[in-house]
């Protein structure tokens, strides 16, 4: 195997080699170079042998460098390779519930080990070979696993792969290895929630300490699902029943090894109307990109910012639109703001999902289009909020394309994205930007 150097970083160890665009890379250390773990790995060490070709020859330099520095050579893509799609059709693939027309790179399911490694995607271990699993191993790399269910004929089943329950050795050969995984269930009612959940979890918890964290997330389900396997979402009961079923594993596994391991999405608390846990509940939060403590986080953060804010700016009125599940969180936000500083008032607006369905409830699936149709005829006040999630993370547009600055000409009013951060939350109430 061999890549292209598209370009070397001036001053690099790279550079100081004569290494140029246009070589080809043969191998670092005597290991051939197939895509960016070969080269993080095998270039990590502070003596470092790079093979390259240059018009049909075979050029060898030794680099001398600090340890894990990086030799400076740039590549026509980030993998140095294609990305790995996924092998699957899941019976709650959220790609197959998407409308025709949206942009191409929406429609590309993704699942590739190296980007769990480097971005801590979630992955399903279909697609690898035990070749694959082995260099996992080799290079001690920590990787995040979409398990779904350890039922063998289940995740056959939900995955609608016939090797995917196979492909569960995999897990168990990581975690014995030393390897520390995190784990993700997307949780369907009366298919892998009850006894099933209750299985999966005890599966994964006799794989303890590997196993660092465990998400249960439930179903999203669209108006776009004409012809896919009927699905059901989560309701009051069924979600109480589900936060229940959790809880038994993060009483024993916080018993014994000092961490609930597993972890309810806040869609289920919001769902079944229950409170949401205190902060330290979520130890070191280390499922939060999973929507895991999310609000519990924010409401914490504001909380803290709140005692060292300070506002003179007069009456203000601000509006924040967000998706329904959420509304309750921020309303109670709202009247804590409002408490502290008498002139300024937080209307929240829930914004009912019509693009994808009611039943999608998260603010970060919300589009330009329902933002613009349910608030034009509102009056907003002086500044309009709305969450990060909603756009996309390098540009500011949304799902169905439209930019930032054609929703602000629609609704005439300022619009200001927000984290999910408390004090840049508070500072964008109180029309404090810096």
């Amino acid at each position: 195997m061999s890549v292209k150097v598209t370009g070397v970083d001036k001053h690099s160890p790279a550079a100081r080699a004569r290494i140029k665009a246009g070589d080809t890379l043969i191998s670092i250390n005597g290991h051939a170079i197939a895509d960016v773990l070969d080269y993080m790995f095998y270039a990590a060490e502070d003596r470092t042998e790079v093979v390259c070709e240059r018009d049909g020859k075979e050029r060898k330099s030794v680099i001398y460098k600090s340890e894990y520095d990086d030799l400076g050579m740039q590549f026509d893509s980030f993998l140095m390779d294609q990305k790995r799609s996924c092998s699957n059709k899941c019976i709650f693939c959220f790609i197959d519930q998407m409308p025709p027309g949206m942009r191409e790179t929406l429609y590309f399911k993704d699942d590739d080990a190296r980007l769990s490694f480097l971005q801590g995607n979630y992955v399903t271990l279909t697609n690898l070979t035990d070749k694959d699993i082995q260099r996992i191993i080799d290079m001690r790399l920590n990787i995040n696993v979409s398990v779904h269910t350890t039922n063998p004929e289940l995740r056959c089943k939900m995955m609608h792969n016939r090797f995917a329950g196979d492909k569960l050795r995999y897990i168990k050969m990581m975690a014995e290895s030393g390897l520390m995984l995190n784990c993700q269930i997307v949780c369907c009612p009366g298919i892998n929630d009850g006894d099933e959940l209750r299985r999966t979890l005890t599966d994964l918890y006799s794989l303890m300490p590997n196993i660092q964290s465990v998400a249960v997330v439930p179903v999203g389900i669209t108006k776009f699902r004409q012809g896919l396997y009927p699905l059901e979402i989560f309701n009051a009961e069924t979600a109480a029943q589900t936060i229940d079923v959790i809880a038994e594993t993060q009483q024993k596994s916080l018993e014994k090894f000092g961490t609930r391991m597993v972890f309810a999405a806040d869609e289920f608390y919001l769902t079944a109307g229950r409170p949401l846990p205190e902060g330290d509940f979520y130890e070191d939060y280390p499922q939060y990109e999973n929507g895991v403590g999310l609000c519990r986080s924010l409401i914490d953060e504001v909380d803290s910012a709140l005692k060292v804010a300070e506002y003179d700016g007069g009456k203000r009125k601000v509006t924040l639109a967000c998706g329904t599940a959420a509304a309750v969180v921020h309303k109670m936000l709202a009247e804590k703001i409002s408490q502290n500083f008498p002139d300024v008032e937080l209307n929240v607006v829930p914004i009912l999902n019509r693009f994808f369905g009611e039943t999608i409830t998260v603010s970060g699936l919300i589009t330009a289009q329902d933002l613009v149709a349910q608030l034009k005829d509102l009056d907003l006040g002086d500044e309009l909020l709305i969450s990060k999630a909603m756009l996309k993370a390098d540009e500011p547009i949304f799902l169905d394309d439209a930019h930032l600055d054609d929703v602000r000409r629609e609704l005439g009013v300022k619009i200001t994205p927000t984290a999910n951060d408390g004090f840049e939350y508070l500072d964008n109430v109180l029309g404090i930007h810096y």
